[in-house]
């Protein structure tokens, strides 16, 4: 299809103020279902309210890797593809700054959060114009292939190459982050101060019962029945002991002396 037939077209309806997408994108078989997949997500009727806009369309081979989405993601990711301002072929390739930051249909909805609502386009070394979320760290992997329709200066649809999907925004993302840092964080934080309470108060009772160098050392600090240490008997036991004996040496002398003396007499 020669698209620069269609885009002379839209030119003989300069003065016209309105427009309507899907009539525009009917011409191009190619993007039957870019306009099918605008039509379901209700985002056709509001292209066509607008009086100064830019559709970055995506075709049918290109489009498949998105329109399985459920249908308010695949909404804010279409959205996104609808820029809040008139460019067309020379307005891209001639950026101030070479560079740009356009505001898209996704950011006036009110549900964009952050930059996810913008899209960064630039004019790269090579000449390729290319696109990518605005994102902090987004990559630019869209580029700019054509200019499909313009009509000066109400719209323009333009071709690029792949579709630009804001980082965790597939398969609904991003609204399962929140809850899972803005709940699960902070209760996490007391069972670990919870945790922490006990072990440090596991040093008092370790303090006051014994190591494994204690068992030995502490029976010998236990009080005997008489009040004095544990081990103080084995020294009092080692004096009686003595005492015992020189008393048991004087026995046996008394008993010689007195066998001695029997005999003596009995003779």
């Amino acid at each position: 299809m020669n698209y620069n037939n269609c885009v002379c077209s839209l030119c003989q309806g300069k003065g016209a103020a309105s427009h309507n997408i899907t009539t525009i994108l009917a011409k191009f078989p190619d993007f039957s279902t870019f306009s099918d997949l605008l039509t379901r997500t209700q985002l056709a009727s509001d292209i066509n309210s607008r009086k100064t806009i830019t559709v970055l369309a995506v075709n049918n081979g290109a489009i498949s890797s998105a329109s399985g989405q459920p249908t308010d993601v695949l909404k804010k990711i279409l959205s996104l593809h609808v820029v809040l301002d008139y460019y067309d072929g020379d307005k891209f390739h001639k950026l101030r700054n070479r560079s740009a930051i356009l505001t898209t249909l996704f950011q006036s909805s009110g549900v964009a959060s952050g930059r996810s609502g913008f899209l960064n386009v630039t004019d790269m070394d090579n000449g390729q114009v290319s696109f990518g979320s605005a994102v902090p760290g987004s990559s630019l992997d869209a580029n700019f292939v054509t200019v499909l329709a313009t009509q000066p200066y109400n719209i323009s649809v333009v071709e690029i190459s792949s579709v630009i999907v804001p980082p965790g925004l597939s398969d609904g993302a991003a609204p399962k982050a929140s809850p899972a840092t803005s709940k699960s964080a902070a209760p996490s934080l007391a069972p670990s101060e919870a945790a922490a309470s006990p072990a440090s108060n596991a040093k008092s009772p370790s303090e006051d019962s014994p190591t494994s160098g204690a068992p030995a050392t502490s029976p010998a600090e236990t009080m005997a029945a008489d009040g004095s240490p544990a081990g103080a008997p084995s020294d009092a036991a080692d004096g009686p002991a003595g005492e015992s004996s020189a008393a048991d040496g004087l026995a046996v002398g008394g008993g010689a002396a007195a066998a001695i003396l029997g005999f003596l007499w009995m003779s």
